[in-house]
């Protein structure tokens, strides 16, 4: 059997380290849209090294490589053709600085049975010298592995409220977005190559969904958190769909106690791409 929890569930994968700097800070900032107007002050928070400013979302840069070694758990074998990303959740113990030297630490944190496939959820916590720094979950997909006989796990949560929202945002992305996010990271070829593309049945390269990831996250703190990329202690957001260069995001958003749910479409093809989303407010 493919997928086994007896032995996979609390597994670990081999620590890993890396750093990063405000050169790498600034590109990813870059990838989701920070910089236009290139003057704005508030833009220059995050592109230049002046007072520089992290995006929280950031966080799932800084720790991508986690899910290396993820063939190798005992109990999950699977082809990492099938695998899709499909939420991603960040918690924020203490505000990012502009550079870190990290040890991350990954462990198979929950395995559910969808039928159809196998959801996995990788938990990597990153440390700095003084401590946890920030959590990644990433929920991910493996099609065709589950009907293994384990239970069906919660249902999806931060659901938006039956209401109007408490403000739409509206965001334009470059032409050019997807090739400058891959300079993070991600230089799989669906989001730069149109006949690769095409093999995957989309007419035209595709955003990362981890760029839409940072591109609503940065919504949010520039409209609703005044700025504060500091009052961020968590992130969590479904993909829903996907988003391509040079569209225009449409975000929802609705407080809710400590939690900002949140809801964006593209304006053009009034399809959802991320759902399911909450930003959690620090107190």
């Amino acid at each position: 059997m493919p997928v086994d929890p007896s032995q996979a569930l609390g597994a670990k994968l081999p620590e890993g380290g890396n750093s990063y700097d405000i050169d790498n800070v600034i590109l990813y900032h870059l990838g989701v849209g920070a910089g236009n107007p290139p003057t704005d002050p508030g833009e220059l928070r995050y592109t230049y090294e002046k007072d520089l400013k992290v995006l929280p979302s950031f966080a799932v840069c800084a720790a991508f490589g986690a899910m290396g070694g993820l063939d190798k758990v005992p109990g999950l074998s699977f082809d990492f053709m099938m695998l899709l990303h499909g939420e991603q959740e960040v918690i924020v113990h203490r505000p990012l600085p502009p550079s870190a030297t990290l040890k991350t630490q990954a462990k198979i944190a929950e395995i559910w049975d969808k039928g159809k496939a196998a959801l996995v959820v990788l938990e990597a916590t990153s440390s700095d010298a003084d401590g946890p720094l920030f959590t990644n979950r990433f929920s991910l997909f493996l099609r065709g592995e589950g009907g293994f006989g384990g239970e069906s796990g919660p249902k999806a949560g931060n659901k938006a409220p039956d209401r109007a929202p408490d403000g739409v945002i509206e965001v334009p992305t470059l032409p050019q977005q997807a090739l400058i996010y891959r300079l993070s990271g991600d230089k799989n070829p669906l989001h730069a190559d149109p006949e690769f593309a095409a093999m995957a049945g989309f007419d035209k390269p595709i955003i990362h969904g981890l760029c839409s990831y940072g591109v609503v996250c940065k919504a949010i703190v520039d409209n609703v958190l005044d700025g504060d990329t500091d009052k961020v202690a968590g992130y969590a957001a479904r993909f829903a769909g996907v988003g391509f260069p040079g569209e225009t995001y449409v975000i929802s958003y609705w407080k809710e106690g400590d939690k900002i749910l949140v809801e964006a479409k593209s304006k053009e093809r009034d399809a959802i791409i991320i759902s399911n989303a909450a930003v959690t407010v620090r107190s």
